[in-house]
């Protein structure tokens, strides 16, 4: 019976049960599509992250949450670089990502062990915000943003930590120019324990009804802060009921720095 490598993260996190979970699975070769999906499924954690060796220091990475392939996934990226260096033995200064989507992605161990990975930030436009959207979220937001995801701005951290969105009409909304499927919220407000921003991120477009931890969503966060409120490097926190996970962003020009740690709680194989 064949097997795969298999190793499951708690990725934005400093010990287990924080963050947001992510499995990888280091192969030869990628499997047919169909299989890595079923996989995905199988493994039914946000993100599956597969990768091949395409040259020094150079992996191919893709990634899958149980129902779709994504073009960007933040925490399964952060999880990928730790599994290479801390489970596989990689000592290079930087690992490399060619990705389908998202283009070549660094990530960089800090003197601190902390994990540096370098990303695209798309623009974003502010939008008006419609009933439906309002609707659909529970509460209106002060103000909106499309972009990558949509981007909802709330009064306070107490305001995000309260919403109880409707996912089934979440899951048919977006923004104009929403570079991802439909129905994937970002919603956040200024401020927090010790934090710049609290936000959340619902994803029912993607298969997930609330994500814990969401790398690619903080790369639209650090561009909005910036331009809204002047904050080009932040501490923020994603409020996910009974996990929790901090990410600091630094913005440079059209990049994204984000910065986290992550821990290894399952090494096994998947028997196909």
């Amino acid at each position: 019976m064949p097997t795969l490598p298999f190793y499951q993260i708690d990725a934005f996190a400093s010990k287990p049960f924080e963050g947001n979970q992510a499995c990888i699975m280091p192969l030869e070769t990628f499997l047919p599509d169909e299989t890595l999906q079923a996989i995905a499924a199988e493994n039914n954690v946000a993100e599956t992250a597969y990768i091949v060796p395409a040259g020094e220091g150079v992996w191919t990475l893709r990634w899958f949450t149980p129902s779709v392939e994504v073009p960007l996934c933040g925490h399964a990226t952060l999880g990928t670089a730790h599994v290479l260096y801390q489970e596989l033995g990689y000592t290079g200064e930087a690992i490399a990502f060619d990705t389908m989507k998202s283009g070549r992605l660094h990530v960089r161990r800090l003197k601190d062990g902390r994990l540096e990975m370098d990303f695209p930030s798309a623009p974003i436009q502010e939008i008006p915000v419609t009933d439906e959207v309002a609707d659909a979220l529970g509460t209106r937001p002060v103000q909106a943003w499309g972009g990558m995801f949509y981007a909802a701005r709330f009064e306070t951290p107490e305001d995000v930590r309260a919403l109880k969105p409707n996912l089934k009409a979440l899951k048919d909304l977006g923004a104009p120019g929403e570079g991802w499927d439909r129905g994937n919220f970002g919603c956040f407000s200024a401020g927090g324990d010790g934090v710049a921003v609290t936000s959340r991120f619902f994803a029912p477009g993607s298969g997930i009804d609330e994500d814990p931890a969401t790398g690619s969503w903080h790369t639209m966060l650090a561009r909005v802060m910036s331009e809204r409120f002047g904050l080009d490097e932040m501490s923020c926190y994603q409020a996910y009921p009974g996990r929790g996970a901090k990410i600091d962003t630094r913005l440079e020009g059209d990049r994204a720095k984000l910065v986290g740690r992550a821990v290894t709680v399952i090494e096994g194989s998947f028997r196909l």
